[in-house]
């Protein structure tokens, strides 16, 4: 297996090596997936390890928020087992760190090696070795970020490639024919309106559960998820200011999403615990550059029924066709349940955006 290793920074002396996509383990051989949630991080570590001061600094460094949402959406959240548990249980967990204190270890400094497709395709396993605690202490103070910045990445990543498996061939053909762009889609999504310069995909509606705490129960809450995708004449540049934005979002919301009761529609949630906020960010494939925003919606026009959820949007100029284009996923699911699967799904999508025409 190659493997190519480089440092983090001169100073912290630092290692990831990066082993080839290929393994020979015979769970990868017959193809099996991972296994485990999608925003958990399986810490695999001796107990001693797990109750140290290093468990402050992984909660720290692994366990960010999406921000602004609320209730709010970790990126991670970490489950433990022990090496014995791990070695008698399941080995495809999605996200696995290896936290190991080996005496035989001669490095000066700890290091962090990443590995893939280790037993299960997919798989991202990462390992933090060091000759003793204070080594491995080190190693995780100074680390974790670039960690989680990998589990991150490979985390959307494994939903694109997951979507670009489904074709989708009427929708996405009318997307390239409408807007000049392809996007990848979950299975059986369904267009419900489109126009010139606006149309609206909803996904399948999905099903978590939801524990009711104290009672033992649960119930099923349903979240219902999909993508707004619309454009308009670009001017200038100035219309890629962060209120410029938000006002297009607004007017294309008003008249576009109407709610199924009569006056509401869909539009922004300006509360200042939630107010929308975003950065610039690139497509998976490097070649699009745009900008990011996240923030909360809700629905309008009769207060007493504003009701709303979560979206996270991608802007961008669509050079072929003078556009300024937004692609713009949201999530309306019951507070009770957990939004990180629907909303890592709607990331993955925007990522995977490509201009065509």
């Amino acid at each position: 297996m190659a493997i190519r290793a480089f440092s983090i920074s001169a100073l912290l002396v630092l290692f990831f090596s990066f082993g080839c996509e290929s393994s020979h383990n015979a769970n990868v051989t017959r193809g099996l997936s991972v296994t485990g949630k999608v925003g958990e991080i399986l810490v695999v570590c001796d107990q001693g390890v797990w109750n140290s001061e290093i468990k402050n600094h992984l909660d720290t460094g692994l366990t960010h928020w999406i921000m602004p949402y609320f209730p709010d959406v970790p990126t991670f959240q970490l489950v433990h087992k022990t090496p014995a548990h791990f070695t008698q249980g399941v080995k495809r967990y999605r996200n696995t760190l290896f936290i190991t204190i080996d005496p035989s270890y001669k490095g000066e400094h700890g290091s962090i090696v990443k590995r893939t497709n280790v037993w299960a395709i997919g798989q991202l396993v990462v390992e933090i070795t060091g000759k003793d605690y204070n080594q491995v202490l080190e190693t995780c103070k100074l680390g974790l970020e670039e960690v989680h910045a990998e589990f991150d990445t490979k985390e959307w990543s494994r939903i694109k490639s997951d979507f670009s498996r489904n074709k989708n061939k009427k929708i996405r053909d009318g997307i390239k024919q409408n807007f000049g762009i392809n996007i990848e889609l979950p299975r059986s999504s369904k267009q419900v309106s489109s126009r010139k310069n606006f149309c609206r995909i909803e996904f399948p509606a999905a099903s978590r559960p939801i524990e009711f705490v104290g009672t033992g129960t649960e119930d099923v809450g349903s979240i219902f998820s999909g993508v707004l995708i619309y454009q308009y004449d670009y001017i200038d540049s100035s219309q890629f200011q962060f209120e410029n934005l938000l006002a297009a979002r607004d007017t294309m919301l008003k008249y576009n999403v109407p709610h199924e009761i009569e006056g509401m529609y869909m539009g922004t949630q300006y509360n200042e615990f939630v107010y929308p906020e975003g950065n610039i960010s690139t497509t998976a494939d490097g070649k699009l550059s745009g900008f990011e925003m996240r923030g909360m919606f809700m629905f309008k026009g009769l207060p007493k029924h504003s009701t709303g959820g979560a979206f996270w949007a991608y802007h961008f100029k669509n050079e072929a066709t003078n556009k300024m284009m937004c692609v713009s996923g949201y999530v309306d699911a019951p507070s009770t349940t957990s939004w990180t699967h629907p909303l890592r799904e709607i990331q993955a999508i925007l990522k995977s955006v490509e201009i065509v025409r």
